[in-house]
């Protein structure tokens, strides 16, 4: 750790998203503590799950992949603080890491990108969906058994590129990316999140730092915003309990209404035909029993060994 408390030393992936999530981070950081632009530096990190291209996630080992070597250049001081993209950061972190504040969220709706039909209805049978996350396989599956959904890796301009070549007809990507990146015009349309349900935590940037660096810490914790921080910890809750990961279809959505907190969860087999889903109320200052409460309801309804199945599937 340096002697200076400046730079603040920010760690991120490298795609144009991170570095804008990250460049975010610095920004909000500077205006809330006065601070000049030599005050933050960015440092950018290849991941594993950035190296690996051939295969999916879970096939690869999951989506720690994309923050182990971002959280071992906190450990080992390189940098102060991490930040992430919420839906890609595991649910237990290493020894003496924490996620300290999260900005407020982006939409979360997940956008369908075509340029042969207007919506995911609209395209002919046979078409080839290209994505992926098991979750958006799911569920295109669950709403067109006759479609071909075909992994599809790499970052947001990789992935236009491949559609724009015609490598798939069609694909699926957050909408809070593509307004980070100014490229919200790419979206053909928008999916609703009552038959689609987005990535736990999408949408929203995570910090992670620390535990015991006071100093950051207490810059950091300035960025957080409390809904969000509401929202993203029950869906973590929810997430954990099921022993959750990217070999598992798990979507869900927590939204925060003054003093109270709504969760709706949904866990669906990879090709669509089977999911189980749950509905928790609860209130906005114990939103991890809302998300347990939810995880367990979904243990109950679908079984442990339809869950097991899940996480064993690929």
């Amino acid at each position: 750790m340096s002697a200076s408390p400046f730079p603040l030393r920010i760690a991120t992936r490298g795609s144009p998203l991170a570095l804008a999530q990250a460049e975010e981070v610095a920004a909000r950081l500077r205006s809330a503590h006065d601070l000049g632009p030599g005050d933050t530096e960015i440092l950018v990190l290849r991941t594993t799950g950035d190296r690996i291209q051939d295969r999916t996630l879970a096939e690869a080992g999951g989506k720690g992949l994309f923050t182990k070597e971002i959280e071992e250049a906190l450990i080992d001081g390189r940098a102060d603080i991490a930040v992430h993209s919420a839906k890609d950061v595991p649910t237990w972190l290493p020894d003496g890491l924490v996620l300290s504040a999260f900005l407020e969220r982006e939409d979360v709706r997940d956008a369908f990108v075509c340029r042969i039909a207007g919506t995911l209805a609209d395209l002919p049978a046979g078409a080839v969906v290209g994505t992926a996350s098991l979750r958006r396989q799911a569920l295109v599956l669950r709403a067109r058994p006759d479609l071909k959904v075909v992994t599809l890796r790499g970052n947001v301009q990789t992935r236009l590129r491949k559609l724009a070549e015609g490598t798939v007809q069609a694909t699926l990507l957050a909408l809070a990316g593509l307004k980070r990146l100014g490229a919200e015009a790419e979206a053909t349309a928008l999916f609703d999140t009552g038959p689609f349900p987005p990535a736990l935590g999408q949408g929203a940037i995570a910090i992670e730092t620390r535990a015991d660096d006071d100093r950051v810490n207490s810059l950091v914790t300035a960025l957080n915003h409390a809904d969000t921080e509401a929202a993203l910890l029950c869906e973590r809750a929810f997430l954990a309990t099921l022993d959750g990961s990217c070999r598992t279809p798990i979507a869900g959505l927590a939204r925060v209404d003054g003093p109270d907190l709504a969760f709706r969860g949904l866990v669906v087999s990879p090709d669509g035909r089977t999911a189980h889903e749950t509905t928790a109320m609860g209130g906005r200052t114990d939103p991890e029993a809302t998300g347990r409460r939810a995880g367990e309801d979904i243990i109950a309804r679908a079984g442990t060994e339809f869950l097991a199945a899940l996480r064993t599937a690929h």
